[in-house]
């Protein structure tokens, strides 16, 4: 067998789709959606905050259905984004193997597996799990895959440096979507949209201020994969010096923003959570500070790589621990 062959064989349909999915991607948001349905859950059984009663069982069945349905709506997305990028995905190093510009599925192919997933997994993730159609995490889902596609990938990308910043709602849905699911336990109302707690929001707003330095740095690291592409990303237009400005105020945010949990209760684990997670908030900013504003284009900075692995660990700590706080509450004393 030649080597020409072996470049040029199809991975195979499966494969291409799950590439389209960008799972590695789809899954860490899955897991901030979960943690967000367990969180509600366990803050039920343990008396912090009020509603019916859920057994285990319902919240298994509602991990279950909002990680299958989670997962097929932002794959689908994904693969709808790619549909549009695939002119840019050639110019950038880290993109040009992807299926489209790699001629491993046609773009309508795509387009109709991108819509048929998206549509799927908004379906399964309303699904009467707890008596009542999750009207509200379908709707938050609907949002998520619309707000992506439309808002960021087709209008604002390609348009504005604070693409990801704008961007970014809809990769803020997943606790919002969540709690939903969890507390689809009555007939849906308009209320039910706004999901009765701060915490869901704090959580969703976290995702939110987490998204532009968490992928600043990146286009830090890679600067002139993003210059060859023509996305306006904001170290290519606003150049270094802003672009770790406004990092640092995201990062001063997010130290903060914890602090909006006790507009949902004053339970004394609760509160120590409030204090890890500042300080965890100021461990992250310490990252971004610590990135040199005398980077030149097309440099690659160890200290904005670091910053970026950085983000990933402390976003994960951040949901791992409210869940742990969370658990904590049914051994109170």
């Amino acid at each position: 067998m030649s080597e020409s062959d072996v470049v040029t064989r199809h991975p195979g349909v499966l494969n291409v789709y799950l590439r389209l999915m960008k799972l590695r991607v789809v899954l860490l948001l899955q897991v901030t959606a979960i943690s967000c349905l367990i969180v509600h859950d366990l803050l039920i059984r343990s008396g912090v905050l009020t509603g019916l009663r859920p057994s285990f069982t319902d919240t298994i069945l509602s991990s279950i259905v909002v990680v299958v349905g989670g997962t097929l709506a932002a794959g689908g997305s994904n693969a709808l984004n790619m549909v549009w990028e695939r002119d840019l995905d050639p110019l950038m190093e880290r993109t040009r193997n992807r299926p489209l510009p790699a001629g491993q599925i046609t773009p309508r192919h795509a387009t109709v597996f991108g819509i048929v997933t998206a549509v799927l997994g908004t379906l399964i993730v309303s699904l009467p799990i707890r008596g009542e159609w999750a009207i509200a995490a379908g709707f938050w889902t609907a949002f998520s895959v619309l707000y992506y596609v439309l808002v960021y990938t087709i209008w604002l990308k390609r348009r504005t440096p604070q693409n990801i910043v704008i961007g970014g709602v809809a990769g803020a849905t997943p606790p919002l979507i969540g709690w939903a699911a969890a507390s689809a336990t009555v007939p849906f109302s308009l209320d039910a949209l706004l999901l009765g707690s701060s915490i869901p929001w704090v959580l969703a707003t976290l995702i939110f201020l987490w998204t532009p330095p968490h992928f600043w740095a990146l286009s830090l690291w890679s600067q002139s994969d993003y210059e060859a592409s023509g996305i306006p990303m904001m170290p290519n237009v606003h150049g270094v010096g802003r672009t770790l400005t406004e990092s640092k105020g995201y990062g001063v945010l997010l130290m903060l923003l914890p602090l909006g949990v006790l507009f949902a209760s004053s339970d004394f684990i609760l509160l120590v959570w409030v204090a890890i997670a500042c300080w965890m908030g100021a461990w992250y900013l310490g990252s971004i500070i610590s990135i040199p504003s005398t980077i030149q284009l097309g440099q690659r900075s160890p200290q904005a790589l670091a910053s970026f692995k950085r983000s990933l660990t402390y976003l994960g700590l951040m949901f791992f621990s409210i869940v742990i706080a969370a658990a904590a509450t049914l051994f109170r004393i």
